[in-house]
């Protein structure tokens, strides 16, 4: 079946069509997306404001037209922080809903966190015994640990990239030392709140991975092979180059750090604040390196919406569909899904 997935970030909005069947590995069909700050659309009371909002319709619209177009046969369609922590969140998740006829549902970071996880460990298998994954987003930081499908912790935490880049470094460009510090300063408050929930010391044959379009710059940045068409490179990021590379960032402008290798125009400007969670989080659990894995959130959610199809009809009560979609060959388009997931 040709699954549709509307995912609504926070740097974009993005529709991904991948043929899938369960048991089998989704494949990449087609995707329709749009570069979309929504952080940059808050107003001062920290609400999305109308061309935001605008902007968020036309965009909705246009997706369920090309996943209609290109043979979609169902459709999961979800936002996270960006509208999460939107102080009219709900507002607008209600005038998507009357002038799209989607219904977005708005995960929690928990769950965001949970299901990250869950498509990375698809992604490892089994002879990854315990797995810690770092998941870098626009509005927010998510950490979950664990050794089974679903992770025994997992976190969000408000330490997006764009988040923090817009509370601490949007002033100056290059930014002051002054505000790189009080920048450090946060994030190491925050983690330390949060690193008690793990293992005070990670097993030996722990394996530790990022996600993100932000982890996969840093490790372009750091030295890693670039991507290819239909085919994943395996890279890792080592602290001591983050590390060196953060020193360097924090002394460039915006547009000089948007000529390095693996950071677009769209990401240069919080590019440094995504590298300093990184390197916080590594120094925190007293990491050297870790694998990229280019299974996600939107991974995730597709294969638990197969895992549920492969289920349908022999699901209990403690048992729920983690991911309902809707068919996008009726007339009631009302793409959706409902989540149960463990840990957090």
């Amino acid at each position: 079946m040709r699954l549709g997935v509307l995912d609504i970030g926070s740097n974009t909005v993005h529709l991904l069509l991948v043929d899938a069947f369960p048991g089998a590995r989704p494949t990449a069909y087609a995707d329709h997306k749009r570069p979309m700050s929504l952080i940059r659309h808050l107003d001062d009371d920290g609400a999305i404001n109308e061309e935001g909002q605008r902007n968020l319709v036309e965009f909705i619209n246009g997706a369920v037209a090309f996943a209609k177009a290109n043979g979609a046969a169902d459709m999961i369609s979800f936002c996270t922080s960006a509208i999460r922590d939107a102080a009219n969140g709900p507002e607008v998740l209600e005038r998507i809903t009357e002038e799209t006829g989607v219904h977005l549902t708005m995960l929690s970071g928990d769950q965001e966190a949970a299901m990250t996880y869950f498509a990375v460990r698809r992604w490892h298998g089994w002879h990854v015994e315990n797995l810690l994954n770092f998941d870098i987003g626009g509005g927010s930081f998510e950490m979950s640990f664990g050794t089974d499908e679903l992770p025994s912790i997992a976190v969000s935490v408000p330490l997006g990239a764009q988040r923090l880049t817009r509370e601490f470094l949007s002033e100056l460009d290059p930014p002051d030392p002054e505000q790189i510090e009080a920048l450090r300063d946060y994030i190491n408050t925050v983690l330390k709140e949060y690193r008690p929930l793990f293992p005070k010391k990670l097993p030996e044959n722990t394996v530790v991975t990022g996600t993100s379009k932000t982890f996969r710059s840093l490790a372009r940045l750091a030295g890693a092979a670039p991507s290819t068409e239909g085919l994943f490179v395996p890279r890792k990021l080592r602290l001591k180059d983050l590390t060196m590379w953060n020193q360097t960032m924090g002394l460039m402008t915006e547009e000089q750090r948007a000529q390095l290798p693996g950071v677009s125009d769209m990401r240069a400007r919080q590019v440094l604040a995504g590298g300093m969670v990184a390197q916080a989080a590594m120094q925190a659990f007293k990491v050297k390196k870790l694998r990229i894995c280019p299974w996600a959130l939107r991974e995730g959610l597709i294969l638990g919406r197969l895992d549920a199809l492969r289920l349908q009809g022999r699901v209990t009560e403690t048992n729920d569909d983690w991911v309902e979609g809707v068919d996008l060959t009726s007339d009631d388009q009302r793409p959706g899904f409902s989540l149960g997931v463990a840990g957090g």
